[in-house]
């Protein structure tokens, strides 16, 4: 196979234009991941943080040598601080305490400054990390907040890239897309274009079950990248045909399983995703074609999805003339 020869002037030009690969799956539809972890900080959301950054600049919200402030469970976070360090901000990213270790240590290699928040149930909350992003906004002067959970530009920036590519790598013939739900940016930004190409084409969002949106008595969970706490303007309702919940317990079950069956070491969210997809395919035939979103890779998560599922070692045992224990 002949290799890209296209060089990139900056690392941010090598945003987007990801993989598509088909999946080995035990459903009648063809199954196609979009390797989203393949962006250069690591996940998806490299396109919609470039993007609202960039926008911020045109519109003079973000000057040289300003600061960025963002409430995140990691990723997003994660693409503003490589993003900061290439372009010369101060970034500040408040987290929820149940943001994986690998997520905040990865923050502070970039140089990020970084704020870990009690977990809240919702966004209203005076203890939790977007009331702390909203505080350090007022506090710090010149500072800059992408807004994820509240701003249209989340959406456009998989307008503009995430679904152009996807139609172009399916010629066409995409008939359902599923992505975790969160901000809503990716169901959003990528449902707008689809639907604009085709209006058939069905677009299922993923929701953790104890989420503002999905839950009767919201509460808190474990899951990352997944959580319909906000509903705003970011949140395109009109394109999205169904959203379907996933509980905590069948998206770490799934994310384990599929990288030891199919080689693919993803983030919770992605198995989240698989799981559903999973199901939902089911009931489709030979002629659908599904495209996944997988977010993010598993190695932000090892401590917190996988490492804790290996067995313990076995403890090294003195031999003595009565012991039959073999030394370990």
């Amino acid at each position: 196979m002949e290799a890209n020869k296209k060089q990139f002037k900056t690392l941010l030009e090598s945003i987007g234009n990801t993989p598509i690969v088909r999946l080995d799956l035990p459903v009648k539809p063809t199954v196609l991941a979009k390797l989203e972890f393949m962006n250069p900080s690591g996940s998806l959301k490299d396109r919609a943080a470039l993007y609202m950054v960039e926008e911020a600049e045109r519109l003079g919200k973000l000057k040289p040598g300003g600061t960025i402030v963002e409430a995140t469970s990691g990723n997003q976070g994660i693409a503003l601080a490589m993003i900061g360090a290439i372009k010369g901000y101060r970034v500040i990213i408040t987290v929820p305490d149940r943001t994986a270790v690998e997520k905040i240590a990865i923050l502070r290699a970039y140089g990020a400054e970084v704020h870990v928040c009690p977990n809240a149930a919702n966004h209203d909350d005076p203890q939790g990390y977007h009331a702390r992003a909203e505080q350090l906004l007022h506090e710090i002067p010149g500072a800059f907040m992408p807004n994820q959970y509240y701003s249209k530009s989340n959406a456009m920036g998989h307008y503009y890239s995430t679904g152009p590519e996807i139609w172009q790598q399916t010629e066409g013939k995409v008939t359902h897309f599923i992505a975790g739900a969160g901000t809503c940016g990716t169901i959003s930004g990528v449902g707008q274009y689809l639907k604009e190409q085709n209006p058939a084409v069905k677009i299922i969002g993923v929701d953790a079950a104890n989420s503002f949106y999905s839950s009767k008595e919201p509460k808190t969970y474990t899951v990352e990248g997944l959580g319909i706490d906000v509903i705003s303007e970011t949140f395109n309702q009109a394109v999205v045909d169904h959203v379907i919940p996933i509980t905590d317990e069948d998206a770490f079950n799934t994310t384990r399983r599929v990288a030891k069956e199919n080689g693919l070491l993803v983030g919770i969210s992605s198995g989240a995703v698989l799981h559903v997809a999973l199901k939902y395919a089911q009931q489709l035939t030979e002629n659908d074609l599904v495209v996944v979103i997988l977010a993010d890779s598993g190695r932000s998560y090892l401590n917190k999805v996988f490492i804790a599922q290996q067995p313990e070692p076995r403890q090294a045992v003195k031999s003595t003339p009565h012991s039959q224990e073999r030394i370990v």
